[in-house]
């Protein structure tokens, strides 16, 4: 497997779209209920470019197997200098390594960028999630208790911080 990690293009609108539904419906993963729009996503992508903030794709054999993005973590100036960050791997493909290769690279990115802070909000129920945010020095800050409601139940949601160091590879 030769994952390329790239910026999005338009033409990955559908592919981040069908993967961004996959996790509205089937998991906790996203606080929304229903399925985003072509329109909707595309809208989103848009805004993100007008912003300057990245989405980037993972693409094996001329396939996208996954997204991130970083945005601005509150619309407020005091907060320009946090970011907080998304990264979906295709329901398939996970536990290849997808997610590490698009989290380092949202990384250099937000450094390079002059970001201060990477927040990361992940539903307490993903253990995964939470234990890849640790192996990359996220730290726990807090959680927010029954804050989502899905699935008939209530969630919880750990925000964690990485500080972004100049001086990282």
């Amino acid at each position: 497997m030769s994952i390329i990690i790239r910026p999005a293009e338009t033409k990955d609108v559908k592919v981040i779209l069908e993967i961004i539904n996959h996790e509205i419906l089937h998991s906790t993963v996203v606080y929304d209920y229903k399925e985003r729009t072509y329109e909707q996503q595309l809208a989103w992508f848009e805004k993100k470019l007008q912003d300057n903030m990245p989405v980037i794709v993972a693409e094996n054999e001329e396939k996208v197997v996954g997204f991130g993005t970083f945005g601005i973590f509150r619309p407020w100036d005091a907060y320009q200098y946090s970011v907080e960050h998304s990264i979906y791997t295709h329901h398939t493909c996970r536990g290849m390594g997808i997610g590490k290769l698009i989290m380092s690279e949202l990384i250099r990115l937000a450094t390079e960028q002059g970001y201060h802070t990477m927040i990361a909000g992940v539903d307490a129920s993903n253990k995964g999630s939470f234990e890849f945010h640790k192996k990359f020095g996220f730290q726990e800050i807090g959680t927010f208790k029954e804050v989502g409601y899905k699935f008939d139940q209530w969630l919880d949601l750990i925000f964690m911080q990485l500080f972004l160091k100049k001086d990282r590879d």
